[in-house]
């Protein structure tokens, strides 16, 4: 592996912390002493809808542990953890019932 010249280094964290202030920023001191307009805020309600399949989309269908490869295990725990949401509508049963189905069937599987 070659040696990155430290200044670059600096410069990429540099430019990603003001990016990451700036990103905060606009929303904080711009529009924080301001309501948003409703079709925002209809926007941003389905944020974490939108990002909790995002992370765990890969887990699931490119698992690192197989090295890439489908596994039952992790398909019946999304889809449990999927069946749950929807009948009962509470992410953290849905999340626990996931974990537990996972677990169980590594260990039962082996």
């Amino acid at each position: 592996m070659t040696q990155v010249n430290p200044v670059t280094i600096w410069t990429i964290v540099i430019g990603l912390a003001i990016g990451s202030f700036a990103l905060r920023f606009v929303f904080i001191g711009f529009v924080g002493d301001r309501p948003m307009p409703p079709w925002l805020l209809r926007h941003l309600r389905y944020t974490a809808v939108a990002i909790l399949p995002a992370l765990i989309t890969p887990l699931v269908v490119w698992p690192t542990a197989t090295g890439g490869q489908l596994d039952m295990p992790r398909m019946a725990a999304a889809a449990v953890a999927l069946a749950v949401g929807v009948i009962t509508k509470n992410v953290l049963a849905a999340i626990f019932t996931g974990a537990a189905t996972l677990y169980g069937l590594l260990y039962l599987l082996g």
